[in-house]
């Protein structure tokens, strides 16, 4: 196997890329100038060296804590629980939400042996018990998964007293926050709803 195959099967690995579009991203490659590769390259390596987990909400940062957490212009006592990463970018773009995250790392599902114990669902708690938080806003995707992770964490955040709302209708039911427009997004955002059992 050639590097031009191998790269193609790795391109291939990624998600939302079949073999037809890992092909075309390599062979455009192939038609750049070695500075834009090499850029490329660069970029991905640092990627691996520079980004980390934020201690405190579970956001990928250069910083530890990341701007976020420690922007004072944040409100610090409403915390907008997210299965991703991806998903605290999502709602950033909306610039509709001025509160702190939580990332959870992923969404409950038996089916593939994951538990509460491999989410960081008891550094959430630990921070609504130790912080200031009135209201923990529960944005999960609208899926098995997330709908099962929302109901554990209500369980989980009830004895706190602290308000527990959800994101309100207007996201697809089996869709996630990434494929979401920004409008219906924002209007999630503004006509969340408290969450009933």
């Amino acid at each position: 196997m050639n590097t031009l195959d191998l790269l193609i099967k790795n391109l291939s690995k990624l998600p939302g890329i079949g073999r037809k579009s890992a092909s075309r991203i390599a062979y455009y490659l192939l038609k750049q100038d070695r500075e834009f590769s090499e850029n490329l390259s660069r970029l991905i390596k640092q990627l691996k060296e520079r980004i980390k987990v934020c201690s405190i909400c579970g956001n990928y940062t250069e910083t530890n804590p990341c701007e976020i957490c420690t922007d004072p212009a944040r409100d610090r006592t409403v915390i907008c629980v997210v299965e991703r990463s991806e998903d605290v970018y999502i709602i950033e773009s909306t610039n509709e939400y001025s509160g702190l995250y939580h990332v959870l790392m992923g969404a409950l599902s038996p089916i593939d042996g994951i538990g509460p114990k491999d989410l960081l669902i008891d550094k959430l708690l630990k921070r609504v018990e130790e912080g200031n938080v009135k209201e923990v806003i529960i944005a999960t995707n609208p899926t098995v998964e997330g709908d099962t992770t929302a109901l554990y964490l209500v369980k989980q955040l009830e004895p706190t007293g602290v308000k527990i709302t959800r994101l309100a209708s207007g996201l697809p039911v089996g869709g996630d926050l990434e494929y979401a427009d920004r409008l219906t997004l924002t209007r999630s955002l503004k006509g969340r709803m408290p969450f009933s059992l």
